[in-house]
């Protein structure tokens, strides 16, 4: 260690901090009703909604805008990108809701139904990449993967809207 430029180190408690404060049930009663769309919960549902209709609007895109001979196998191609992007999406949905409903079920087991989840979402992706890529070989990858991008992005899209 230098001792012309000692490490200065934070020494917490000394620090007072109010930019952080616990509300009581009836501050935050008055916080909610005050402003109750910041409250509301998005419904993940909506999130594959909103992935099908987008997947929906570039197959159509795909099949209005490229050449005859190609159409149907870029429309082909947009159209299994969308369902790579909406299958996992909705199979980690239904392990959320099973979780849900367990009666029993404590926040540690939430959290592991989180994990569980997203790890099956992320397995089914790279599997659907996989086996389409074995079983349909003309499959055009740049509407396949434009599709499956803009799936993606509709997590932050419905996160706007609300």
């Amino acid at each position: 260690m230098n001792k012309e430029h000692p490490i200065k180190t934070a020494d917490w408690d000394d620090q007072a901090d109010d930019s952080f404060k616990a509300l009581s049930k009836a501050e935050m009663d008055a916080l909610r009703k005050a402003k109750p769309k910041s409250f509301a919960l998005i419904n993940g549902w909506r999130i594959v909604a909103s992935q099908v209709v987008l997947t929906l609007i570039i197959a159509s895109f795909c099949y209005f805008f490229s050449e005859s001979p190609e159409r149907v196998v870029y429309t082909y191609s947009a159209l299994v990108g969308g369902l790579i992007g909406v299958l996992p999406s909705a199979l980690f949905l239904v392990r959320l809701e099973a979780a849900k409903k367990n009666v029993k079920s404590s926040p540690g087991g939430y959290l592991a139904a989180v994990v569980s989840g997203e790890f099956l979402k992320i397995l089914a992706t790279i599997l659907l990449f996989i086996g389409f890529a074995l079983k349909q070989p003309d499959l055009k990858w740049i509407p396949l993967l434009v599709t499956y991008l803009a799936t993606l992005k509709c997590y932050l899209l419905v996160w706007f809207w609300k």
